[in-house]
């Protein structure tokens, strides 16, 4: 019997193939909050025909879906906004801390949410989810991988909007402490202060690096409860606790805190009108 040798392969003609460790590594991995089983079924039957997405868990309830995103840190979420014992808007104004994954907005109908949604450039998916709509939100949530400030933002922006369309008007605040972002309550904000090139956002306990300019928070938060008082410092209104005069044109302001500020003479003639004197 003729023994041939072995057949030969040209490498270059077959590419190699990602092992699996390699592909979960490159995966978007993505949690499922929905307090509805079919819904969580359908949902994750249309992500696995997508590429580079790995389903790693599913929540029926918010609290669930706290304890998920701490536990497996997806990339992504999908969070409908109608659930028991924690609703999608509680979720998203509970998320803080380390890991902040990117979240889409799931809702069967909500068109006040829409809307806001919509003016605030939030991505969301209307139920039943279309196959094309939901592979622009997964390549959307793809493009802010590994950029934990911008997810922060995105974040804060579902937020807002999610306060908007309840009419609370509510703005969510990105601060900085370390590595990790946070979102904090603009009620809980006490004062903005610059110091240099960098500006603190104070809270009764910590502060925080803010991602803005002090003109930039300004502007943002206009026609709020946050007053410019000097050029250096914005402060919360509702966290002012005593003003005490140090010359006909300056004030100095305790905050509730104890923390005290300066007005400066540009700002003095309003500090009155401010406070609704």
């Amino acid at each position: 019997m003729e023994i041939r040798p072995p057949v030969s392969f040209r490498s270059d003609l077959y590419p190699a193939r990602c092992t699996n460790t390699e592909m979960d590594r490159h995966a978007m991995k993505t949690l499922i909050v929905d307090d509805e089983p079919i819904a969580r079924r359908v949902l994750r039957e249309e992500l696995e025909l997508l590429p580079d997405v790995a389903v790693v868990g599913e929540a029926g309830d918010g609290r669930e879906a706290l304890r998920q995103i701490a536990k497996l840190e997806p990339d992504l979420v999908f969070l409908d906004l109608q659930m028991p014992v924690m609703g999608g808007f509680e979720v998203v104004r509970s998320l803080e801390g380390r890991w902040l994954p990117v979240v889409v907005i799931v809702t069967a109908f909500d068109q006040h949410a829409i809307q806001a949604f919509e003016a605030g450039a939030v991505d969301y998916l209307l139920k039943p989810i279309r196959q094309e709509r939901l592979r622009r939100a997964v390549d959307r949530a793809r493009k802010l991988r590994g950029r934990p400030r911008a997810v922060a933002e995105s974040i804060a922006k579902i937020a807002t909007a999610l306060d908007d369309a309840k009419g609370s008007r509510g703005r969510r605040i990105v601060g900085k402490s370390g590595s990790e972002f946070f979102l904090l309550d603009p009620n809980d904000v006490l004062a903005f202060q610059a110091e240099g090139e960098l500006v603190w956002i104070i809270t009764a306990k910590h502060r925080f690096l803010a991602a803005q300019s002090l003109r930039t928070v300004e502007a943002r938060l206009e026609k709020s409860q946050f007053q410019r008082v000097h050029r250096n410092a914005i402060v919360n209104v509702n966290h002012v606790r005593k003003m005490s005069p140090m010359t006909s044109q300056r004030w100095l302001l305790t905050l509730t805190n104890q923390q005290q500020l300066i007005v400066s003479k540009r700002q003095a003639h309003n500090i009155r009108t401010i406070l609704q004197w």
